[in-house]
């Protein structure tokens, strides 16, 4: 008897292949739920957040990448995207906005299963949560508390905020986190312009205003967390 591997949300409007890599992943013991739309999808995750999902872009009523741009502002869970889109842009594209992996069709199932696994390997060794100083922040959700209170930040903002947060946490002031490093990070790309960094920047600040903490900016060198 296969072990329980946790379930995992299939989002594919084709009905054949829907059945084949559900049959692929319930072979190897996960659970699969099915989403046939996105509006289906949403209402899966809001019951119950998978252990990964694998995600179509071309579908009945939306776009995937806009799907995933909107998990990504409350959820870091993994997700694959799984099309026929191949364009260079495409996938640019879907990994700028949150994907972990990205897989064209047409493809073999044993790559199929092989990079699902890989993606929740690697999920898997984020830990649960990561403390310090008054911050307590959960990379799989993207939510980061501080004293208890949800700071309610979008998925940029939190991946900006964990950089500082161990920053500060590793003591390592001197050394900021430059404009180059935090969107490359973050936007995983090159940086055209920082104005996204800075809107990100300056909305943390507004979030931190009335905490012991600011986000300080070291002329040429970069930003760093620091007390008040």
């Amino acid at each position: 008897m296969l072990k329980e591997r946790g379930y995992l949300l299939l989002v594919e409007d084709e009905p054949t292949l829907q059945m084949l890599n559900t049959e692929i992943l319930r072979q190897s013991g996960y659970t699969v739920k099915q989403a046939y739309t996105l509006s289906e999808a949403n209402k899966i995750i809001k019951e119950k957040m998978p252990r990964g999902i694998i995600l179509d872009i071309r579908l009945p009523d939306g776009n995937g990448f806009e799907f995933l741009n909107e998990l990504r502002k409350k959820s870091n869970v993994p997700v694959l995207i799984l099309t026929a889109l191949d364009a260079e842009e495409d996938i640019i594209k879907g990994l700028s906005f949150g994907s972990d992996d990205y897989l064209t069709k047409p493809y073999e199932s044993s790559v199929f299963l092989a990079r699902v696994e890989s993606m929740l390997r690697r999920a898997e060794k984020i830990p649960a949560f990561l403390e310090t100083g008054h911050f307590k922040l959960y990379p799989t959700s993207g939510v980061a508390l501080l004293k208890g209170e949800d700071l309610l930040l979008s998925q940029k903002e939190y991946s900006v905020l964990q950089l500082l947060v161990q920053q500060f946490a590793a003591q390592d002031q001197d050394d900021a986190l430059s404009n180059e490093h935090l969107y490359e990070k973050v936007w995983m790309q090159e940086m055209i312009d920082n104005n996204s960094l800075k809107q990100t920047i300056r909305k943390l600040r507004e979030k931190l205003k009335n905490s012991v903490y600011t986000i300080s900016n070291l002329k040429n060198k970069g930003y760093f967390l620091e007390y008040k």
